[in-house]
């Protein structure tokens, strides 16, 4: 273990960081993705500081294979770009980079700093930057080149006792950004890790500022879920907090009245963690619909009138949610070809946006009589960008 120094402007070192040895934090070169370590290579190679950060290094330090790998450094977006040709910049305030090896996205992103507080948009360094993270297991730098892990904040240590620490103050984590609620207990549910009291009671005082979040970044957050290996158990956590029901406020309602719903519904969410699932189009989405689309479609008539139907009540069950139509197009599909029925050809196209009463803002349709109503009124998304996670 070593120790990582800081000159302060009186010229004293003060200990910034510890610094973990490959067996000190055991994580696998081979379990990360040569083309994150390429990334990273180039740009050290330029004498930018880089680091792959933030879940990744989690999962690899828990032994799990990391979806994304994303990537920080002390580059500018534009210096990024140059170095890479598939690359493109993201983002109106604060911009990020994004770099492509064929269907594959890698996000690279600039240290950020502290001087206009956790919302600055401006460029700082790596001290400044892990300040900005949510939690302290998802503020850990992992350089593959040296295979070392620098932790500023007592992440490792958080790791190994199994617990979900806050690096924001209680005071201000979720009022800056309430989504963080969701991650936190995302987090929980999917490592098992524990959540201190302080900030259990800080969720349940404060779910409601969900409300104000936008339908897209709702839509994101929810996408990721239902995309997850452990979707059943973070449901089932963000149900118990009552923060589900501001992601899908329709079948938390369902859930709630109706045992036996519940229970279809966690079971459904099961079959993504099944060997069998393959995230094809509409797969995941499909879990989240079907149940209540078993209970109100009539399975025989006009194909295009079951179709047409089943597409609206779908759409208005899962608001605030609103994922591309396409997306529903093909969970509904997959649902349709459950009993029989197939539909060869998209028939949102020959319908048309305006003849199509599915294409409504999310926040103007109404579920048919007898289905609980909608929490949400018609919303506009924030036009402040999250803070970096």
């Amino acid at each position: 273990m070593r120790i990582r120094y800081s000159t302060e402007q009186d010229g004293k070192a003060v200990k910034k960081a510890i610094v973990y040895t490959q067996d000190e934090h055991g994580i696998k070169f081979s379990a990360v993705d040569p083309k994150a370590v390429y990334i990273v290579e180039c740009l050290q190679s330029h004498g930018y500081e880089t680091y792959i950060v933030g879940g990744a290094v989690r999962d690899l330090i828990l032994g799990k294979s990391p979806k994304d790998f994303d990537i920080v450094s002390a580059a500018s977006p534009g210096r990024i770009k140059k170095l890479f040709h598939q690359a493109r910049i993201i983002g109106q305030r604060f911009r990020l980079v994004h770099v492509r090896f064929g269907s594959q996205v890698f996000e690279v992103s600039t240290f950020r700093s502290l001087k206009d507080g956790l919302t600055s948009n401006t460029f700082g360094t790596i001290e400044e930057d892990v300040l900005r993270r949510d939690f302290s297991l998802n503020a850990l730098f992992y350089d593959p080149l040296t295979q070392l892990v620098v932790d500023y904040v007592g992440g490792i240590p958080d790791i190994r006792k199994k617990r979900i620490r806050p690096i924001i103050p209680l005071a201000t984590i979720f009022s800056d950004d309430p989504v963080r609620m969701i991650r936190a207990l995302k987090y929980a549910a999917a490592t098992g890790f524990t959540l201190p009291l302080s900030l259990k009671w800080k969720i349940k005082q404060q779910a409601p500022l969900l409300a104000g979040i936008s339908p897209s970044r709702l839509t994101e957050e929810l996408f990721k879920i239902i995309h997850s290996s452990s979707a059943v158990q973070i449901v089932e956590k963000l149900f118990s907090f009552r923060v589900y029901e501001f992601l899908q406020p329709n079948a938390s309602h369902l859930m709630k009245e109706q045992a036996a719903f519940r229970i279809r519904y966690l079971d459904s969410l099961k079959r993504i963690s099944y060997e069998g699932f393959k995230g094809a189009p509409g797969e995941a989405l499909a879990t989240l619909i079907a149940d209540y689309l078993e209970e109100i479609t009539q399975w025989d008539g006009e194909i295009l009138d079951q179709y047409k139907n089943a597409f609206i009540a779908a759409r208005r069950f899962i608001l605030p949610m609103n994922p591309p139509r396409v997306e529903l197009d093909h969970a509904i599909r997959r649902i349709f070809k459950a009993h029989g029925i197939i539909i060869k050809k998209p028939p949102f196209s020959e319908w048309g946006r305006r003849s199509f009463p599915g294409a409504l803002n999310p926040g103007d349709a109404q579920l048919p009589p007898g289905d609980p109503p909608s929490q949400y009124p018609r919303r506009h998304a924030r036009k402040r960008e999250s803070p970096a996670e």
